[in-house]
C-alpha cells in the first residue's frame, strides 16, 4: 500500500530526509521511531503530499503520487492522518467534522454518526473542538481520517498529549480500527513503548536515515548499537569482554564470578536489558539507585564494569547502599564503538 523508493527531502540545502527505502503491506503497521528532529514528521508529510521531494519517488495503492518532478496533491492520495494537534475545524461539530469527507454520499451524517459511535463519543456529535477534552478530540480526528476509508493512515504522534489512561484507550482503538479497515498505517512517534506495542514491524530513524528496521522483538532484542538500543528500552552497557563466544554462548568472568550466558551479536561489550539480569548470583554490586514503577522495582547497581539496570516485580526489598550479588541470563553484543 505504500512504496518510498530512494526518498530524499530537505529543508533549504538541508536535508531531513536522505534516501529512505520502506515499504507497507495492508494490514501492516510500521512505527517510525526517532528522536525530535530525526524525521518523523517529515516523511508523513511527504508520503501525505504536504512537502515535495527532492529526489525518489512514492507510490500509495500501486499509484506513483510523487517523484522530485511531480507531485500529487493530499486530496487525490488514499490517505487518512491522524495529527498530534488534533487540527480540528473550530466551527465545526464533531459529527459536521467527520462528515466532511464523507459529504458527497446520501448517508454522510448517518455514517459519521456510526463513526463516532464506534470510538465511544457518538453523544458528543454536537460538540465543537472547544467544548472537547483533547482525548475525544484526537478520537474525532481519528474518525474524520477512518471517514476516508483510505489505503492508508498516517498517525504523527497522536498520544503525544495524552494522559496514560487516554493513551492506552486510544492505541487499543487504533489497533481494533486499523484491523477492521485492513489499511497500512505509518505511525510516527517517540515512545519505544507504543511502538513495540503497535507495530508489526519497527524502523528507527536517525538523523533522516534508517538504522534498523524489522518486527518490535528482534529491534528490542537484537538492536544494531547503543543508540538503537538506548532508543528502543532501557539497557546497560558492561565494560567487560566475554571469553570464549562460540555458538550463541559465551562466558562472564567479573570480580572473582563466573557465568556461561546466551549471547547474540557479534560486538565486543555485552548490552542487557533490565529483564535479562536478576538479584542474587556470582557477581557483586552495590545498590546505587531505587525506582519503585507500581508492577516492578527498577535497581540501579555500581559494578566494577560500569552501572547496571535490574528490574523485578514487586515492591523494593532492598534499600540503597546494599551490597548484593546479581546474575545473567543472556546479553546481545554490541561495538565498543
Amino acid at each position: 500500500m505504500l512504496s518510498c523508493s530512494g526518498l530524499t527531502v530537505r529543508y533549504g540545502s538541508t536535508p531531513a530526509l536522505v534516501d529512505l527505502d520502506l515499504a507497507v503491506a495492508a494490514g501492516d503497521l510500521l512505527a517510525v521511531l526517532g528522536p525530535s528532529g530525526s524525521g518523523k514528521t517529515t516523511l508523513l508529510h511527504a508520503v501525505a503530499g504536504f512537502l515535495p521531494i527532492a529526489a525518489g519517488s512514492i507510490a500509495i495503492a500501486g499509484r506513483e503520487v510523487a517523484d522530485p518532478d511531480r507531485v500529487s496533491p493530499p486530496e487525490e492520495r488514499s490517505v487518512g492522518v491522524v495529527f498530534q494537534h488534533h487540527a480540528l475545524w473550530p466551527h465545526l461539530t464533531a459529527l459536521e467534522t467527520v462528515a466532511f469527507p464523507l459529504r458527497s454520499q446520501p448517508a454522510a451524517e448517518a455514517e459519521a454518526q456510526d463513526l463516532l459511535d464506534r470510538l465511544g463519543v457518538g453523544h458528543l456529535a454536537g460538540r465543537r473542538p472547544d467544548e472537547l477534552s483533547g482525548g475525544e478530540q484526537q478520537r474525532v480526528s481519528l474518525a474524520r481520517a477512518l471517514a476516508r476509508r483510505p489505503a492508508l493512515f498516517l498517525l504523527d504522534e497522536p498520544t503525544a498529549h495524552l494522559d496514560a489512561p487516554l493513551r492506552s484507550a486510544l492505541l487499543e482503538e487504533i489497533g481494533r480500527q486499523r484491523r477492521r479497515e485492513n489499511a497500512a498505517t505509518l505511525y510516527a512517534t517517540h515512545d519505544a513503548g507504543e511502538a513495540l506495542a503497535l507495530a508489526d514491524r519497527v524502523l528507527l530513524l536517525r538523523e533522516g536515515r534508517p538504522v534498523q528496521v524489522g518486527a518490535p522483538r528482534h529491534v528490542y532484542e537484537e538492536p544494531v548499537d547503543r543508540w538503537a538500543a538506548e532508543l528502543t528500552g532501557p539497557a546497560s552497557v558492561l565494560e567487560v569482554e566475554l571469553v570464549e563466544t562460540t555458538a550463541g554462548r559465551a562466558r562472564l568472568e567479573l570480580g572473582g564470578g563466573e557465568r556461561e550466558i546466551e549471547v547474540t551479536g557479534s560486538g565486543d561489550l555485552p548490552l542487557i536489558r533490565p529483564e535479562w539480569v536478576g538479584l542474587g548470583g556470582p557477581f557483586g554490586g552495590r545498590v546505587e539507585h531505587i525506582a519503585y514503577r507500581g508492577s516492578r522495582t527498577e535497581y540501579r547497581l555500581g559494578t566494577e564494569a560500569g552501572p547496571l539496570l535490574i528490574a523485578e516485580s514487586g515492591p523494593p526489598r532492598l534499600q540503597p547502599g546494599a551490597e548484593i550479588g546479581w546474575d545473567i541470563t543472556r546479553a546481545h553484543l554490541v561495538s565498543r564503538r
